[in-house]
């Protein structure tokens, strides 16, 4: 885990489900065969509907046509982000894409705990509706320590909800990994 992250905003709303992150119609692909892998970025947010509770004005989508990567690293949602099913798949697809991190009112308590355990992003809760005051596109710093997001294009700075015990975890790359430097397993 990176204590400065910056890049991007991509700007969503409430209740986006992990249909919506990565639609079922995408799950044929393998998680660890590489070319099949980098289908997950491809589709990350594919499932957004047009409007204020999906895509960002102006129909934005999160990843390019043809593209496997995304532009925007930071994606600032509303409340209940990740709610639905509990595919792992979710997480992965965003990481994939290139997202580093989540900031987002509420999470669906499986999106969450599937990102800090597989080490896929590190999903922060705002203390404010960042969705009505940051816009797609705005660049982005986060001081993960600190816990301050700072909106460059604006100049505005915004306090996020401390990491808690779940930076140990980020910082050693999934929970396994955790397990094993805590010797809690061999």
């Amino acid at each position: 885990m990176k204590d400065i992250l910056k890049g991007k905003a991509y700007v969503i709303g409430d209740s986006i489900d992990t249909d919506q992150i990565i639609p079922a119609a995408h799950l044929v692909f393998s998680m660890t065969i590489p070319e099949e892998r980098k289908q997950y970025g491809r589709y990350a947010l594919s499932g957004l509907p047009d409007g204020t509770q999906g895509l960002p004005k102006g129909d934005i989508p999160f990843t390019a046509a043809d593209e496997f990567e995304s532009e925007f690293t930071i994606i600032i949602a509303g409340s209940n982000f990740g709610c639905g099913s509990s595919r792992e798949h979710a997480p992965f697809a965003l990481m994939v894409a290139g997202a580093e991190a989540v900031v987002a009112e509420s999470y669906a308590r499986i999106f969450y705990r599937n990102a800090v355990d597989g080490g896929f992003l590190i999903p922060f809760e705002s203390r404010d509706r960042l969705i009505d005051v940051i816009r797609t596109g705005d660049l982005l710093m986060i001081d993960s320590k600190s816990g301050l997001l700072t909106n460059e294009t604006t100049g505005k700075d915004y306090l996020l909800n401390p990491l808690g015990d779940i930076a140990d975890i980020l910082r050693a790359g999934n929970v396994f990994e955790y397990a094993r430097q805590a010797g809690l397993m061999p």
